[in-house]
């Protein structure tokens, strides 16, 4: 279903229309292309997933044992993507590869990063695109090179997001702090910083909204907040159950004006945020959805857990019925797919050389 400008009916009648359940192990990450209609997911099991979400199928699977598969992202190219490494960091350093899911190749490694990637957003204009690590760091990186480009090393759990126009990135550090930067001028260092009075855990979602002008926060203590993104103000809050061990995720719709998220209670919950109100509760079937996000062309959103769900309105709901009510539905003729998928394991693969570059570093502290 096309994207049309949403009402709480709408958000309301959102039901599940496909599943998939061939996963082993715990979906850690996923991502819609943005102008075509392609989710990508990366998981436990060590493989990366390519969908068509018009169509509800399964396009092609691959393996990565060497270095398994975390958080993941689209580049520009519907068939490339950039993925962050689970394995022998340690000894390789190959932190983060830049994949083609086409003809299966790994088009470049990115070296660096000594801990686990835990944020990874590409710039929606260039061909730049960051990380954030546990090692305490933030990188960025260019498509066409090895070679970092710049680094901003801070204390706790980084988190990074870019804005839908590129202009403007947001880096999470500890105490919830968020600070911006001009991207075209990064090298100068923040030209704000925002904090959220009285929450103290660490950031660990950041999502723009579309036109720019709101900010959705998710902390690791499961609590939502939708700012301001010019002045740093609190626009709402919404306080979700804990999860211990699981980290919870939320989303925008495309239009900016509702928030859908996870709860550590297995249910999924949508506000209005200019009503500041919960408009609708359903029972994510999957327990905790650990990953969730709305696609940025169509009235449909994805929740993962252990297993992959497509949420989309269902039309035939009467308004007797219960809104938590979640009916397995026939989207574009696919009804609850317990996919099979074309297996590859990757091979071949070629060792880029790093290539020398001015680094610029920048020590962020509160």
């Amino acid at each position: 279903m096309a994207l049309t400008e949403l009402d709480d009916g709408t958000v309301r009648s959102m039901a599940i229309g496909a599943v998939f359940s061939d996963f082993v192990g715990k979906i850690n990450s996923l991502d819609f292309h943005r102008k075509d209609d392609l989710l990508v997911t990366a998981s436990e099991d060590d493989s990366v997933r390519l969908y068509d979400i018009a169509n509800a199928r399964l396009l092609k699977t691959t393996f990565h044992k060497k270095h398994g598969a975390d958080r993941i992202c689209f580049t520009h190219h519907p068939s490339s993507v950039i993925c962050s490494s689970r394995y022998n960091l340690d000894t390789t350093g190959e932190s983060l590869r830049y994949l083609s899911m086409y003809d299966n190749r790994c088009l470049r490694y990115f070296k660096g990063h000594k801990e686990r990637v835990v944020s990874l957003c590409m710039s929606p204009i260039n061909d730049s695109f960051m990380s954030g690590s546990l090692d305490h760091s933030v990188r960025i990186w260019d498509l066409r090179v090895n070679a970092c480009q710049g680094i901003l090393r801070l204390r706790g759990r980084p988190t990074v997001a870019y804005d839908q126009q590129g202009l403007v990135f947001a880096v999470a550090m500890e105490g919830g702090a968020i600070k911006l930067f001009d991207s075209r001028s990064y090298d100068k260092g923040p030209f704000d910083t925002f904090l959220v009075g009285g929450d103290m855990a660490e950031v660990f979602d950041i999502k723009f909204s579309n036109d720019g002008k709101s900010m959705l926060l998710t902390t690791t203590n499961n609590n939502i907040y939708v700012l301001d993104a010019y002045g740093g103000e609190k626009q709402c809050g919404f306080s979700l159950e804990p999860s211990p061990n699981t980290t919870i995720e939320a989303t925008f719709t495309p239009d900016g004006q509702y928030v859908v998220s996870g709860s550590g209670d297995g249910t999924l919950h949508a506000w209005n945020i200019n009503k500041r109100t919960e408009v609708a509760s359903w029972n994510s079937h999957i327990g905790v959805a650990s990953c969730l996000k709305w696609a940025p062309r169509r009235v449909m959103f994805v929740a993962a857990s252990t297993v992959l769900t497509f949420w989309i309105p269902n039309t035939s709901k009467s308004t007797g019925e219960s809104v938590g009510e979640a009916r397995h539905l026939d989207l574009a003729g696919s009804f609850l797919h317990n996919a099979l998928s074309l297996s590859f394991t990757l091979g071949g693969i070629m060792q880029c050389n790093e290539s020398k570059t001015n680094l610029i570093q920048i020590y962020l502290f509160m």
